[in-house]
């Protein structure tokens, strides 16, 4: 047996989203290089540890053992780590933050100045949609979350962070014929819409819904920034967050179209489930957003004001 921690990590990671592009967004690492490791890994066992039915991965009862005595493994090595890091007087240990997908255009800023001052601490960021971040808090299986719509049923804390605004964003603005057919006129035009479980999703949903509008021509995709790429080349329209997509906005490649009861407007906020026993390191990191959370929002997203800088709708 000659595998690596590299290959326990990969597949571990595998086993736990039950599926190797998942796998590799988590990882940030691209799918053949993910592909190429569990193929390394698989071909010291004799016993299969994953198989392929109907294009859909599922992990072997042999396979999801390997993954339990991976896990261990990678916590002793985790453990050594730290050990090593709390001699030299530093804070260590692993940080756990689940971000919804629009999530990762902010959690940086956050996370970069307490990083650099803790290089003892160990970053592990899981960038996915709302459903999947709201069964992370669900099972306890993050430090922390950063969501802009509060899961519903979970009693939870928070640190506000800053607004959410959503606006109706495609290629050119859009104009209308009148005040009386303008809900008619949307009904026309091809919506590009995230996937289902994802906030993005759920407040344009809600907001056609809310006017009666009638979606007849859509295109669903997986992520903001596949959606993002779509309407810079056309495709349609969508209701988008600020935050991804100021370069866009500022280059000409994207327009606002004004609309009424447009921005949706909501507030990200990192939370946890109320009582939590956090960590040494998780309660040095909410120490520091609660310190700094103001001056940290200033600094990195003060061009949002000079963005949203679009006249009322005519309507």
């Amino acid at each position: 047996m000659n595998y690596t921690l590299n290959q326990l990590r990969i597949f571990l990671k595998i086993v736990q989203k039950e599926s190797i592009t998942r796998a590799a967004e988590a990882l940030f690492l691209t799918q053949p290089a993910v592909s190429i490791q569990l193929k390394n890994f698989q071909d010291q066992f004799d016993i299969p540890l994953t198989e392929i039915v109907n294009k859909k991965l599922y992990v072997t009862d042999f396979g999801r053992e390997v993954a339990v005595a991976a896990e261990k493994i990678l916590e002793e090595v985790y453990a050594i780590n730290y050990k090593t890091a709390q001699y030299k007087g530093q804070l260590s240990g692993r940080l756990r933050i689940s971000v919804v997908s629009t999530g990762k255009y902010i959690i940086p800023y956050l996370l970069s100045d307490f990083m650099k001052a803790n290089p003892g601490v160990e970053l592990v960021l899981d960038v996915s949609n709302r459903a999947n971040v709201t069964l992370n808090l669900e099972r306890n299986e993050t430090d922390f979350s950063l969501v802009s719509v509060l899961p519903d049923r979970l009693n939870l804390e928070e640190i506000p962070c800053m607004k959410n605004q959503l606006f109706l964003v495609g290629k050119e603005q859009l104009t209308f014929s009148s005040k009386q057919t303008w809900h008619k006129e949307l009904e026309q035009i091809t919506w590009v819409k995230r996937e289902t479980g994802s906030a993005t999703r759920k407040a344009l949903d809600d907001y056609l819904h809310m006017h009666h509008i009638q979606v007849r021509r859509h295109i669903e995709l997986t992520s903001n920034e596949a959606v993002k790429q779509a309407l810079v080349a056309g495709l349609g329209y969508s209701v988008m967050p600020l935050i991804g997509i100021r370069n866009e906005l500022q280059l000409g490649q994207l327009s606002i179209t004004p609309l009424l009861d447009l921005p949706l407007e909501s507030m990200w906020r990192i939370v946890w489930p109320k009582g939590k026993k956090h960590s040494g390191v998780a309660f040095a990191f909410r120490n520091f957003l609660e310190q700094n959370i103001t001056t940290l929002v200033e600094q990195n997203f003060g061009f949002i004001d000079g963005l949203t800088a679009v006249p009322k709708p005519n309507l």
